[in-house]
């Protein structure tokens, strides 16, 4: 059989049966989530695919009280989920970025609204903003802090790199490349030009998020702008 049949192309490219995790990388852009008469949250249209008895449902914009709904009605970010409830194999991705699987024991992260693909129905989220104008101008206003034992999927462009935060060595980041960071940490926008020098930015240069204690940040070899801002 020639390697470039349409046999040998079905057969390297075909789902593995032999897998059922929960949560489970079919590709490195692509998560299957095995569903056992249980339910997942996952980001807004990020269903590419599915096999079994599988409903879905746009999360209601009241889930998690006025305080979330204020929020989410003013994010452009992926802070909306669609839950998945049933038996099956349910497949998501998003935008071929690449698929990071995490199973939290009792821990919380903070992630970029518009990172997180998927988590556990156990896991509890909560949206946060930082309360700057720093905040507002780059787009990264908006983050969800996951919380308690569970799985969690998030997306990342290209491959992340982790970096260490030290009481004595605080970390800066571009708030555009920052995927996540662990949920002990609280990040401070900072900015050394002008209030009249944000209206104008081009790039997300001028601020940096900068993240002191102990723990660490996820960041991404790309700078991800979610609110175009107009002149």
């Amino acid at each position: 059989m020639s390697e470039y049949s349409l046999k040998s192309f079905v057969a390297s490219r075909r789902q593995n049966d032999a897998e059922h995790d929960y949560f489970e990388l079919e590709t490195p852009q692509m998560l299957e989530i095995n569903l056992n008469n249980q339910f997942v949250w996952t980001k807004n249209g990020s269903m590419v695919g599915y096999v079994g008895n599988i409903k879905f449902e746009r999360e209601s914009m009241l889930s998690g009280g006025l305080g979330n709904l204020l929020k989410k009605t003013l994010t452009g970010e992926g802070a909306k989920l669609m839950k998945a409830e049933g038996t099956g194999r349910v497949y998501v991705a998003d935008n071929g970025k690449k698929v990071q699987i995490l199973h939290l024991e009792n821990e919380s992260i903070s992630v970029n609204g518009n990172d997180i693909l998927a988590h556990d129905q156990t896991i509890q989220s909560k949206i946060t903003m930082l309360k700057s104008v720093a905040g507002m101008m780059s787009g990264g206003l908006f983050q969800v802090k996951l919380s308690g034992t569970g799985h969690v999927a998030i997306t990342t462009h290209g491959d992340p790199l982790v970096l260490m935060v030290k009481p004595d060595q605080p970390v800066f980041t571009d708030p555009n490349a920052t995927v996540a960071w662990s949920g002990n940490l609280s990040p401070e926008l900072k900015t050394s030009v002008s209030f009249k020098s944000l209206l104008g930015r081009g790039s997300g240069e001028e601020f940096q998020m900068k993240f002191s204690g102990e723990g660490w940040v996820l960041i991404q070899p790309y700078e991800e702008v979610y609110f175009q801002n107009q002149s």
